[in-house]
């Protein structure tokens, strides 16, 4: 009997177009001897529909006919079963679950609100839980993890919205503390959304302006001179994690943009996609970079080393991309950041130690599986109702008095 995946994707996030190219190349890739594809698109206006038109790229062209022909459901819990039911009359249900593969990016998804949905109603998930998925998405939190794990990070700074626009000198102040040139980011958006590399105030102003536009919370940090971007992929769980090749990833700008991650050139068509899109992206894939990085072996050696360690500070689960930043005078290596669900699941890291995406995924599914038992496993609530003989020691009195109000 196969496995039934429900592979979530989209979602209210900045990241969502690029959720839906990380989810058809996942979707393409999974081995249909094994499981059973369910997608499950998120709008983004935070409507789920299913339906097998959601496994065709060509129909994110036209969003109303998701809305058309797809089917509107919501997930729970039903009778020993995880089932999708139509939100419409009359609610049949139309299709059940075993577990969930989210490829989401972003907030309001990757950043543990979908998985404290799928951990609350009990469906095995694969990927990181709740508390990993939180950390793993603000950058302060996962700094300030890291930091307190020892890990070689640059100097960074962090502040509120409301901090900025009640003193703006103040902030500015306490930025300025860093040495030029500093590079400024949303807390919690991913995908190089917001993010902008200022080498005096001027630009300090501009960059933290548009950065309050997607985010709370700024950081900003100092950047690393002589740079060179490289990125490594973890699979695992806190128990047992490893590496796969790492890349250094090429751009003409001062970071990799969002530009330089997915804007396709209008000449190729999605890297395990089987239909093609005029202009699409490969996701991550479609990157320049240089696989393996021209690295020495005590450099390539610590960034293996840390990537391990972030992510099990983190307490992160399943396939996990980390990036780091080198500064190739003094190969002084820095970490920057994690994404806990990268574009493109990271694949191509794989593949270049000669692990295939469909392998990757059945990796990851089992990584699940295994999260799923221990999960179970442990004591969350007791059998006894410590309400039980309430009523009858006098609990109930003060409640007399809101007779009716309850109703």
């Amino acid at each position: 009997m196969k496995i039934k995946v429900g592979v979530i994707f989209g979602g209210e996030s900045v990241e969502h177009e690029v959720s839906v190219i990380s989810a058809m190349q996942a979707m393409n890739k999974l081995d249909q001897e094994k499981y059973e594809i369910i997608p499950i698109y998120i709008t983004k206006d935070r409507e789920w529909y299913t339906g097998e038109m959601l496994k065709d790229i060509e129909v994110y062209q036209d969003l109303s006919l998701i809305k058309k022909y797809g089917k509107n459901v919501v997930l729970y819990y039903r009778d020993g079963s995880f089932v999708l039911q139509k939100k419409s009359f009359p609610r049949t249900i139309v299709g059940e679950v075993d577990i969930v593969l989210p490829v989401v990016h972003g907030t309001n998804v990757e950043d543990g609100g979908l998985q404290g949905y799928l951990q609350t109603i009990g469906v095995p998930f694969v990927g990181s839980d709740v508390y990993a998925s939180v950390v793993g998405q603000d950058k302060v939190f996962m700094k300030d993890i890291w930091k307190n794990a020892k890990l070689p990070m640059t100097d960074y700074v962090w502040f509120y919205d409301i901090d900025y626009k009640q003193d703006r000198d103040e902030v500015i102040k306490k930025v300025e503390k860093l040495s030029y040139p500093v590079i400024v980011k949303p807390a919690t958006t991913g995908s190089s959304v917001g993010i902008a590399v200022c080498g005096n105030r001027e630009e300090l102003v501009s960059a933290i302006d548009d950065a309050i536009q997607y985010d709370k919370k700024i950081l900003v940090e100092e950047v690393v001179q002589n740079l060179k971007e490289v990125n490594i992929a973890v699979m695992g769980n806190y128990e047992h994690q490893k590496v796969s090749e790492i890349e250094e990833v090429l751009s003409a700008n001062k970071f990799l943009t969002y530009a330089d991650k997915y804007i396709g050139d209008g000449k190729g068509k999605l890297k395990g996609v089987k239909a093609p899109v005029k202009g699409a992206s490969k996701g991550m894939a479609s990157a320049n970079r240089k696989l393996p990085a021209e690295l020495s072996e005590k450099v390539r050696k610590e960034v293996e080393d840390v990537a391990r360690e972030a992510f099990r500070a983190l307490g992160s689960s399943g396939n996990s991309r980390i990036d780091f930043l080198v500064d190739e005078k003094t190969n002084k290596v820095y970490i920057n950041e994690i994404n806990s669900i990268p574009g493109s699941l990271a694949f191509y890291l794989w593949e270049a130690k000669e692990i295939d995406f469909s392998t990757v995924l059945d990796e990851m599914i089992n990584i699940g599986v295994k999260d799923y038992k221990k999960r179970v496993s442990k004591t969350h609530s007791f059998e006894t109702n410590i309400l039980q003989g309430f009523a009858a020691h006098g609990g109930v009195k003060g409640l007399k008095g809101m007779k009716g109000k309850l109703r």
